[in-house]
């Protein structure tokens, strides 16, 4: 048994979600005529109620796609050190954007309005930029999956809004959150200009992920896509999978936080590991001794049939995920109690 928690984007489509696929109807979606990609972002759009959407083959491609749209060459983007639009997309904010980038160190990833005012710049002094987008991830991949809630969210935005600043959200594990705080989709639309979702991650898509946002910014969003090569044609085969997902596989994400904790319960047990991250979502994140490297540790749970990634040079993680089952759990309690010949 090969119990695989890299990520939850190494999930395969369910078979009702490949019946789907195969039977959506079909366009070009360059010309704006394939209905199931129309549905997906009409579908989307709504949920969050905000006025449209587009759909990407990536997060990274939404958030660039938003970073590029509301900013201008020169202009300031204002993020935590650990997220994932700084830490993940390539340096894509200088490439894309041709924009510079102010890093707070918020705790586990998480921006506060008094750390958003503190690098503000003062709009008057030629020597610096222009402040211009604040970047909040929810849930924070490198900060074990924690997330914020909307009255953490509203207090930022009266930040924002005093300071002429626009807010976008990376929400690539948003509804890992939203199980989580029950709090309603439409309440994100009224606080940020723009958001992002991932459709391949939690709800199990093969491919894809969504910007939302007015109808003027998805414009022009749309023009900056096509300038990147992201124009698709027949998508709604993709697009399919995703409104299948937003009917079926949301809720059932609690089941991967079960899961997730199960695994930290077994993780306090072992004398290899001296620190796990607090389990709030589907990431598991633990430190191991400075005797012991991640990459070594790593190479030999590959070696007993189970796959995760380094997080840092003593830091580990795993990714709960709908093809990961609670009898994976029990092997993995198995398997982690063996003796890993005190690598």
């Amino acid at each position: 048994m090969l119990i695989d928690l890299r990520s939850d984007t190494v999930t395969h489509p369910t078979p009702a979600m490949r019946e789907a696929m195969f039977t959506a109807p079909l366009g070009d979606d360059v010309l704006g005529d394939d209905p199931t990609v129309n549905a997906l972002e009409a579908k989307a759009a709504s949920l969050f109620g905000m006025e449209a959407a587009l759909f990407c083959a990536s997060g990274t491609m939404t958030n660039q796609l938003a970073i590029r749209t509301h900013t201008r060459p020169g202009d300031d983007v204002i993020c935590d050190y650990l997220s994932h639009v700084y830490q993940y997309e390539g340096g894509g904010i200088s490439v894309n954007a041709l924009a510079s980038v102010s890093l707070a160190h918020g705790e586990r990833g998480k921006l506060t309005p008094e750390l958003i005012r503190e690098y503000i710049y003062n709009p008057t002094d030629s020597h610096k930029p222009l402040s211009r987008l604040v970047v909040l991830e929810n849930t924070v991949n490198k900060g074990g999956g924690c997330y914020y809630t909307i009255p953490e969210i509203a207090a930022i935005r009266q930040v924002c809004t005093e300071n002429g600043l626009i807010l976008h959200l990376d929400g690539a594990r948003l509804f890992n959150a939203l199980v989580e705080t029950g709090e309603p989709t439409t309440a994100y639309g009224q606080l940020f200009d723009s958001i992002s979702i991932c459709l391949s991650k939690g709800l199990g898509c093969p491919v894809g992920s969504l910007l939302l946002g007015k109808t003027d910014f998805i414009q022009q969003a749309r023009r900056f896509r096509k300038l990147m090569g992201g124009g698709w044609r027949q998508a709604g085969f993709l697009a399919a999978a995703g409104i299948y997902a937003l009917d079926h596989h949301v809720d059932r994400l609690k089941q991967d936080h079960s899961r997730a904790r199960k695994i930290g319960a077994i993780l306090e047990k072992l004398p290899e590991v001296v620190e796990i991250l607090p389990i709030d979502t589907n990431i598991v994140i633990f430190r191991l001794p400075e005797t012991i490297l991640a990459t070594d540790y790593v190479q030999q749970l590959e070696t007993k049939g189970i796959r995760a990634i380094t997080f840092g040079k003593h830091l580990v993680r795993f990714v709960t995920h709908l093809d990961f089952t609670d009898e994976m759990v029990a092997e993995m309690e198995t398997l982690l109690n063996q003796d890993f010949n005190k690598i």
